[in-house]
């Protein structure tokens, strides 16, 4: 009994153990990109990335630790079904609960993991997050500063540099523009011919100007002003983020508190809040109990569904389980539960459904039967009419003539295909390599597009109960999020599938037959490739044509869900747009609080005017509106006042009802700028908008490497071929499952350097087109170097 209780042991914890390691990296990929970006922005080390790296691991372990249980229970026991051993060990006398033990076993083992992690270790990785984002807010480097781009990255200050030289630690900027919009009526506006600036780790950055003038000005008052002048002067810059990485909470002060300060400020004010989060830190390792009660009678009833059909099962018993643990929580917070039914709602639910389920198992019910009918496969006709004709004596004087015929029906029409197709491609080998593959690629396409669509849905689940919007609305917005899923997944999908179809292909001896028959093995990848490159096709055709509609309206929808306007910029009533620049003219910058392109009026602009050569304020302009004149083609400026500067002297001011300004002569067109997303566009689309931005003083640095980002990404799916295939015939006979072992590996090699790649090229650290095509050709020609190498 120890030699098939350590079997059954080594099937579940083998699944659970991958499992767990496949559904971390799938949750773990949207906030990587965020952790390189700011990472990298902070020119830190890779020892403090790899450190914000570990400290987002707790919190996705909460979520996947009763997955990989869920998982390790269902596909172990299910493989079992599939080959008919659950059939033979209750046939020698195994009742069903001899599998619970079983399962208990990795059941209470994952369930005191989760119990460490959310009671100890979660929350110190919390308070490690929020100590360490503080500690990079603050050490945010010079480097980051690209030339003629408008900055709010500061606490009230907004910058713009002409000229910017960088070496190690220090950084030389020429012609600065700095605005101090404390007081956003009245900006207060410094510049400077040149400046050095220096990182402070306690201020952020440490700015010293020469040849500086900083002019103020009452917003009661406009005809008191000040200016001030300066050879030397210090000033420092904090640096305050407008976007936070995110650790999958909304409230990270609360989940970072230790469990006695929880238990302690749930007996105050507000206290249920601190009540609900001390349960859930409980309630969620529990589910690793809950769920193998699940999986046990849905593995050990299954027939031939194997490990795929147990897949399907647990994505769909884990969407049901979190939506009801969301609703339940949802509904404390609310008041329409107590916190502790609230929180353990879905535990009671499922711990009743699963004892039902094992009682049904154990006296052979009906209604599992039914359950695990929904994936089992159907017998084949062929098999039926073969079980039919054993159920039937056979007789002597027929039988040669039954098997000639049987033969016959099963095997002539492949056998004339054989015969007289031409060799070429495809063949019937190729077909059968790629029916294989899409078989495999499909369900695991499917399978990780549902799965983040469930825990974007619990993401949202809060803003739905809060918001109420209309049901369709939500489903619409997943209808639409799916298409860019299936965009960022079809390369992973790629990877495993040619992995686990080849593994399996090697396990069986398929590829020791195919080789004794003198087809080589790059013959034989010769179909997998083809569809490589048909998917990076397909992947840039739907990027270009679909996705960026799909995207727009999936925008919209989420605003509609979260409650807030269609569409939101960084300060959006201040906007600094940098002029025409026209060779021997004064340059000019503006800055406005609102510009209605259907009438083309500005409200409250204001217009400094520079001398390009020394960069000097010479002139500064406000009005609290100004229209388009299309008969005249200039604009007309209402309800202002006009100031002149000469250096430190204010040579001249005056006010005005309206007023015109031939120097001004950017068209309406010119400051239509839309704040867009390189996923919302196309390549051709990106390629225009980029162009228009750079001349207005943005930054397009990150949407130069998104750009690249649209050729790149789809030939990613021929690089994961290429390099899948090398490794799967390496695997010698250990199976699928070693498979997505070594698929997990790869993919959290490539994404990381991906991510950190793209997070160089953001700040200017690579080429835009080297960070968006290096991680492509290293993998390829690492991948092509294997697949040389590789006995044909």
């Amino acid at each position: 009994m120890r030699i098939l209780t350590r079997y059954i042991l080594g099937e579940i914890t083998s699944h659970a153990l991958i499992g767990c390691a496949l559904f971390t990296f799938i949750l773990l990929m949207k906030p990587l990109e965020e952790v390189l970006d700011m990472v990298v922005r902070n020119s830190s080390s890779a020892a403090v990335v790899l450190e914000f790296f570990v400290y987002n691991l707790p919190n996705t372990f909460l979520v996947t630790i009763p997955m990989a249980v869920l998982v390790g229970v269902l596909l172990g026991l299910s493989r079992l079904a599939a080959d008919s051993e659950i059939t033979a060990m209750r046939a020698s006398g195994f009742g069903i609960w001899y599998f619970v033990r079983v399962g208990s076993v990795v059941a209470i083992l994952g369930t005191a993991l989760g119990l460490v992690n959310s009671l100890l270790i979660e929350p110190a990785a919390n308070q490690g997050i929020l100590d360490l984002r503080k500690a990079l807010e603050t050490s945010q480097g010079s480097f980051e500063i690209q030339p003629r781009v408008f900055y709010e990255d500061f606490k009230n200050t907004v910058v713009y540099v002409q000229n910017v030289r960088s070496t190690a630690g220090v950084a030389s900027w020429g012609k600065l523009f700095i605005a101090d919009v404390t007081d956003p009526s009245a900006p207060a506006i410094t510049t400077a011919a040149s400046a050095t600036v220096v990182s402070n780790p306690d201020q952020g950055m440490m700015i010293r100007l020469r040849d500086a003038s900083e002019q103020q000005m009452s917003p009661n008052d406009p005809g008191q002003y000040n200016v001030s002048t300066y050879d030397v002067t210090d000033r420092p810059l904090t640096f305050s983020p407008q976007s936070e990485v995110s650790i999958g909470r909304l409230d990270t002060p609360l989940f970072a508190l230790s469990n006695s300060q929880l238990l302690a400020m749930s007996h105050g004010a507000d206290g249920k809040r601190y009540l609900i989060e001390l349960h859930r830190r409980f309630a969620y390792p529990a589910a690793c109990i809950v769920l193998m009660l699940i999986g046990v009678p849905l593995g050990a009833a299954s027939r031939r569904g194997g490990k795929s059909g147990g897949f399907v099962v647990a994505l769909c018993v884990v969407l049901v389980y979190y939506l009801l643990s969301n609703v339940g929580l949802a509904w404390a917070k609310q008041g329409r539960l107590p916190a502790f039914a609230g929180v353990w709602l879905a535990n009671i639910v499922f711990a009743v459904v699963g004892v039902f389920l094992l009682s049904q198992l154990a006296s052979g019910g009906t209604v599992l039967s039914a359950v695990s009918a929904l994936w089992t496969r159907p017998r084949k006709p062929a098999q039926e009419d073969e079980i039919a004709e054993a159920d039937q004596p056979v007789q002597p004087a027929r039988s040669k003539a039954m098997v000639q015929e049987r033969y016959r029906r099963r095997y002539s029409k492949p056998l004339t295909l054989q015969r007289f197709k031409p060799r070429g491609f495809p063949l019937i080998l190729d077909e059968y390599v790629l029916r294989e593959f899409l078989k495999m690629f499909s369900l695991i396409l499917a399978g990780f597009v549902l799965m983040m669509l469930v825990f974007t849905f619990f993401e949202l689940m809060g803003d739905i109960l809060r918001n109420h919007p209309p049901l369709m609305t939500v489903g619409d917005y997943l209808v639409n999020l799916a298409p860019s899923m299936i965009y960022q997944i079809t390369p992973l999908s790629v990877l495993i599938g040619v992995l686990v179809t080849f593994g399996l292909l090697n396990r069986s001896s398929e590829l020791i037959a195919m080789k004794a028959t003198g087809i080589s093995i790059y013959r034989l990848v010769i179909p997998v490739l083809v569809i490589a490159v048909v998917l990076a096709c397909a992947l840039f055709a739907f990027d270009q044509y679909y996705l960026p509609q799909a995207n727009r309206r999936q925008e919209a929808l989420r605003n509609i869900i979260k409650g807030r306007p269609a569409q939101t910029t960084l300060n959006p009533d201040q906007k600094w747009i940098f002029g025409q620049h026209h060779p021997g003219e004064p340059d000019h910058i503006f800055y406005y609080q609102f510009f209605d392109r259907y009438q083309n009026a500005f409200a409250n602009i204001s217009v400094f005017e520079f001398d390009p050569k020394s960069f000097h304020l010479t002139k500064r302009i406000f009005a609290s509106r100004a229209v388009w004149n299309d008969a005249q083609r200039t604009w007309s400026f209402e309800k202002g006042w006009e100031r002149t500067i000469d250096g430190a002297t204010v040579t001249g001011f005056h006010e005005f009802q309206q007023a015109t300004f031939e120097e001004i002569n950017e068209q309406p067109n010119y400051f239509e700028k839309e704040s867009l997303q390189s996923q919302e566009m196309n390549f051709s689309q990106l390629q225009r908008y980029i162009s228009d931005l750079q001349q207005s003083g943005f930054d397009t640095m990150r949407l130069k490497v998104q750009l690249y980002h649209k050729l790149a990404y789809p030939l990613v799916t021929v690089v994961m071929a290429v390099l899948a295939i090398p490794f799967a015939l390496m695997m010698s006979r250990r199976g699928s499952l070693t498979g997505v072992a070594w698929a997990v590996g790869i993919a959290i090699a490539y994404w990381g350097l991906a991510g950190l790649f793209d997070a160089m090229g953001n700040v200017n650290y690579l080429p835009s087109a080297m960070a968006a095509w290096s991680p492509d050709l290293l993998f390829g020609l690492t991948g092509g170097y294997l697949l040389l190498r590789t006995p044909t």
